[in-house]
Order: structure tokens, then C-alpha cells, then sequence
């Protein structure tokens, strides 16, 4: 039987061939391989520095150079192993990853000045929270990004189509002023644009500055040097940004504010789900058919809108976990106490089903099949759309009480073309041109500039 339906989480269970690749980013063996680098990075930064004077030996530095920045299946299973060997042991996370440098750097003729110097001045946070911070940028930069662009595409596609296709729309779930189909998709674009410019341009911060981040021990042992500025350099070698005021812990400031943008992102893709489920409900949408797929266990005809209910429960977990961490995150007791550790753990079912309800929402997309005479039955069976126009237009000539015309005349009962034409043709203060614009009016044509602000999305990126 395949392992993964042992699995806990429907993450590493059902749904583990849909996030294939995650787990290189995310899991034990990842964080292990992030914080190698990290440790490694330290070393030929403290090797860089002059004031320091450690030499390291050309096969030394070789290995040093050889972790990799993003871990991967065949580069990091070997050295996770080894790592939880020394935890098994020391029964310390961080410090497993000292002693397996130590071991490798041994093998490759270290002396005892180099090895002496690995996790330098370095309390576990040092390296935990650049370990954090670079799979939150590999997290973003290599699945997120390209996805939530996935979507934008697709949209997009659906903008540029369907721009001009007239639409009734609904407020409070009632008959309002018509729209267009692509300006509706069009809303969704800009909006999720924007988290996703948001998050693109989000800079990821990290510490490496001691026990309780003021270099106490760096100075006390090398006085001349510049630790803050090494610090700096060395973060932004990593391609994050520097904190430079934090107690022990690196404040999670920054990963909790990306955290919230997805989850900002989570909550619009929400908005949309629920829409297209109405859309669908309606008629608007059909769903494209494969043979051999079944939508209701009992009723045959059903083609359910599973995707996007997938989609929107996976978003709302991903949206809950990230709620915890903009809640727990930024609060540490003191100087430190290890809360936020366990959280940070469940980074990768945040982001796992963030991308899970991604992959489902672009499926959902691909399926959907507009229907526009289905779409035209509605506005044609709306009339009552137009008093709006007749009584705006009104107004521009004077009539005081256009409003309440139009309340008496369509409020609480159906309301026809023909009593509208018979309401334009008896308000003299309207001119004979006035007259005839209106009754030419229909429902379809009032759209006002939907079709144009559909088209402005897609050419348009939005920054922050």
C-alpha cells in the first residue's frame, strides 16, 4: 500500500503529487539544509574578514562552497540523515548542524583554528531565522510568484475575451445597473495584482548579532572589528535585509508581514471563488466535461463547481494557519522563550495549501465555458436596470423629483419596457432628443465604460 495514504496531513497525503517539490523547500531535511548553508556562509564571511586573519584551507573552503543556497532531494537527504544521527544525541537542532560541519570540515583537513570558528558568536537563532528567511524567499521567489501569475494569466484571458460581454449585475443579491463580464474578472485581476506586487517587493529581513543582539561576544573577542557593518554584508550576501536592532530572536516582523499578504491574496481569491460558485449557479459559467469524471455520486446530470470549493477551503486553512502566525510571531517573553519555534514549523502548510487552493482555482479556470445567451435572458428580463438611466438623465434636465418618479413607477411591482417608454414619453421638461436616446436604451447597452476599464488590466502591472 503507498505510504502516503498513512499520512497525517493531506498535504504529504492525497494531495502530495500536486505539491511535488515543496517538500524540498519546506520540510525537516530543508530547514537542515538552510541552516547548513547559513553556517557555512558565516564561516567564509568570517574567513573574509581581514581583521579575523582565518585561513582556510583550498579543500576546506571547497566544501564550505559546495552547500547548497536551496536545498534539494539529492544534495541534502545524505547530510539531513547524518544531522538527526548527531540529534539523536545532543538532542539540539542547531547544534547538530555545528557538529556535522565539524566532522565534514575534519575529513577534509581543517585545522583546529577552522574548526574552531564554525557557529561562531552565534546563538541557534542566528541561524535559525536566516535559515527561515531563505526558505520564505525560495517559498515566494519559486512556487508562490509563478502561480499567483498563473492565475493572472488566465484571467487575463477571460478579461480580453469577454471585455464588451454585457452582464447583469447583482447587489445585495438583487438586479442592479448592468455590467460587463470581463470588467468583473477585471476587478479580481487588479486586486490580487496588487498582494502579488506587494509580496514580490517584500524584503525579507534577517539578524545574526548574538545571544541578545549586540554583538557582546564578537567584541569581546575581536574588538576591531566592524560587526555590525560584517553582519550587514554578509545578510545582504544572502539576498536578505538586515535588522539590526532584535533581542535573541530575529523579530519576525518581515516573515509575518509577507505571511499576511498571502493571506490578504488568500481572502480576494476567496471573493472571486464565491462569485464564479454564484456565476456558476446561474448558468453564466458551464463547466467543460471529461469523460469518465463523475460530479454527483447520485444525481447524473450535476457537474459540480468542485474546483473552486476546493480551492476556497484550502485557502481558508492556509488563511487560519497564516492568522496564527501574524498573531504569535512578533510577541517573544524578554529576550527570548521558544513559542515561536513549533510555529514556525507549520510554515510549510501555510504556504502548502496556499499553492494547494492555487493549483485548484487554475484547474476550476480552465474548465469554465461562458454562456452568453444564458447571460442576455437575464438582461433582457431586467428592464427595471434602466431607472438608473431614466432618472439620472432626468436630473440633468431639472426634474427635482426623478427619483421618486422612478421609485413609484418600478418599486414592488414588474416592471416592463413599455411603462418605461410610457414614463420618458410624459415627462415634458425632457427634450424630444433626450426622449429618443433613452427609449433607444436597453439593458445590454448599459454598460457605461465596463468594456474599456476591462481592457486597462491587461497591459497594466501594478507596483508598490
Amino acid at each position: 500500500m503507498e505510504a502516503s495514504l498513512w499520512s497525517v496531513s493531506p498535504l504529504d497525503g492525497r494531495y502530495h503529487k500536486q505539491l511535488a517539490g515543496l517538500g524540498e523547500l519546506t520540510s525537516e531535511a530543508a530547514l537542515i539544509g538552510f541552516r547548513a548553508y547559513v553556517e557555512a556562509r558565516w564561516l567564509l564571511a568570517l574567513a573574509a574578514e581581514p581583521k579575523i586573519g582565518l585561513k582556510l584551507a583550498p579543500a576546506v573552503k571547497g566544501v564550505l562552497e559546495k552547500i547548497p543556497a536551496r536545498p534539494s532531494l539529492v544534495a541534502t537527504s545524505g547530510m539531513a540523515t547524518k544531522v538527526k544521527a548527531i540529534e539523536a544525541t545532543t538532542n539540539h537542532d542547531v547544534k547538530a548542524i555545528e557538529y556535522f560541519l565539524r566532522d565534514e570540515l575534519s575529513a577534509a583537513g581543517a585545522d583546529a583554528a577552522t574548526l574552531a570558528m564554525i557557529h561562531f558568536a552565534c546563538t541557534s537563532e542566528d541561524i535559525n531565522n536566516l535559515a527561515y528567511a531563505l526558505m520564505l524567499k525560495s517559498v515566494v521567489e519559486g512556487r508562490l510568484l509563478p502561480r499567483m501569475d498563473s492565475i493572472d494569466a488566465q484571467l487575463c484571458a477571460l478579461v480580453s475575451e469577454h471585455a464588451a460581454l454585457p452582464m447583469l449585475a447583482r447587489t445585495h443579491g438583487q438586479t442592479a445597473t448592468p455590467t460587463t463580464l470581463g470588467k468583473e474578472m477585471a476587478v479580481f485581476v487588479h486586486r490580487l495584482r496588487r498582494q502579488r506586487a506587494r509580496l514580490a517587493a517584500m524584503p525579507i529581513e534577517g539578524k545574526i548579532n548574538g545571544a541578545v543582539g549586540n554583538y557582546n561576544a564578537h567584541l569581546t573577542a575581536y574588538p576591531d572589528v566592524d560587526w555590525p557593518a560584517l553582519a550587514k554584508r554578509f545578510i545582504e550576501g544572502l539576498g536578505l535585509k538586515q535588522n539590526p536592532l532584535t533581542t535573541q530572536i530575529e523579530n519576525h516582523d518581515s516573515l509575518v508581514e509577507a505571511v499576511e499578504i498571502i493571506r490578504h491574496y488568500n481572502t480576494v481569491a476567496i471573493g472571486f471563488c464565491r462569485d464564479v460558485w454564484g456565476y456558476v449557479s446561474l448558468g453564466y459559467f458551464k463547466q467543460k466535461t471529461k469523460a469518465g469524471e463523475i460530479g454527483s455520486s447520485t444525481m447524473p446530470h450535476k457537474v459540480n463547481p468542485i474546483d473552486f470549493e476546493n480551492a476556497e477551503g484550502n485557502l481558508g486553512l492556509a488563511s487560519a494557519l497564516a492568522a496564527h502566525f501574524g498573531d504569535k510571531l512578533p510577541i517573544s517573553r524578554w529576550q527570548r522563550d521558544l513559542s515561536d519555534s513549533t510555529v514556525l514549523r507549520a510554515f510549510g502548510s501555510v504556504v502548502g495549501h496556499a499553492e494547494l487552493a492555487y493549483g485548484s482555482l487554475g484547474k476550476g479556470l480552465a474548465k469554465l465555458a461562458i454562456d452568453p445567451a444564458r447571460i442576455a435572458a437575464d438582461l433582457d428580463n431586467a428592464p427595471e436596470v434602466l431607472a438608473e438611466a431614466v432618472q439620472t438623465v432626468m436630473r440633468r434636465y431639472g426634474v427635482v423629483d426623478a427619483y421618486e418618479r422612478l421609485k413609484e413607477a418600478t418599486r414592488g411591482k414588474p416592471v416592463t419596457i413599455k411603462a418605461l417608454h410610457e414614463l420618458i414619453a410624459s415627462t415634458n421638461e425632457l427634450p424630444v432628443a433626450a426622449k429618443a436616446a433613452l427609449t433607444k436604451l436597453t439593458p445590454a447597452a448599459y454598460t457605461g465604460a465596463a468594456a474599456d476599464l476591462a481592457k486597462s488590466v491587461l497591459n497594466h502591472k501594478v507596483t508598490v
